[in-house]
């Protein structure tokens, strides 16, 4: 089984470029998506091509901003949205399909801005979202994926000294965030299979030809309820495939 996350920088964009030979390509059984940037009715209508899949999105208040979505094969037993918390959940961050064996979520966490102006809301995002996945953990496993916003250490992204406590996403308070939910027993499922890959990376800036250079940031993940580790296979990161800032990151079960 083949569980794909992939950051699409808006679903209505992405589908005018490879996304659908993508899917042709890579047959994802559960393809997870962030950054739809669009309302429900226009997830659908981007997607209205696509056969096999059952589609749930989460949409943002806010028009053309966030937003997620899981693309499955097999329909879940059940799909929820958000974190029961009412001020995280006006943006469409969170969505949630319980499967037999597992829960699987999938997570837009929020930036912290260029400033660090959001990064006080980020550290209560943290400290909700992981009270949220234990939750779910104690019925049954949990794998989480999506763009968490944090490059964890610095094998993670590919200037640590610069931008360690300067810029969003490798402050230490956003490190700690992380530092939380593999100590709580989350598995960061490429680091378990690749503890000292360097240069691997899911997103890159649009400036200064930083994808090419591959001056970047893994900020997408997999994590995975350590009980249920045995069951994963792989995990991967998808650096070929372009039509956002971000690539697809993969594990198979």
């Amino acid at each position: 089984m083949k569980l794909i996350s992939w950051n699409v920088n808006g679903i209505r964009a992405i589908v005018k470029k490879n996304f659908f030979e993508f899917i042709d390509e890579y047959q994802p059984n559960v393809l997870c998506l962030q950054e739809t940037k669009a309302q429900d009715d226009q997830v659908q209508e981007a997607l209205a091509e696509l056969k096999g899949y059952h589609i749930y999105s989460n949409s943002a208040e806010k028009k053309g901003y966030s937003g997620t979505a899981i693309l499955t094969k097999k329909e879940p037993i059940n799909v929820f949205f958000d974190i029961n918390q009412t001020e995280h959940d006006k943006e469409g961050r969170v969505t949630t399909a319980e499967f037999d064996d597992f829960y699987l979520v999938t997570v837009y966490v929020p930036n912290s801005k260029t400033d660090l102006s959001r990064l006080d809301d980020r550290q209560n995002w943290d400290a909700h979202f992981l009270n949220f996945l234990k939750e779910l953990e104690s019925k049954k496993p949990v794998i989480v994926c999506g763009d968490f916003n944090v490059a964890h250490k610095a094998i993670d992204l590919a200037r640590p000294a610069a931008n360690y406590n300067k810029s969003a996403g490798y402050t230490q308070q956003e490190i700690d965030g992380m530092s939380n939910f593999v100590n709580a027993g989350l598995v960061d499922t490429f680091r378990y299979f690749y503890p000292e890959k360097k240069d691997m990376y899911s997103w890159w800036s649009y400036r200064g030809g930083a994808r090419f250079k591959n001056v970047g940031w893994r900020i997408d993940y997999f994590l995975v309820s350590k009980a249920f580790l045995p069951k994963v296979k792989s995990a991967a990161i998808h650096m070929e495939v372009d039509g956002s800032d971000h690539c697809p990151v993969s594990i198979e079960l």
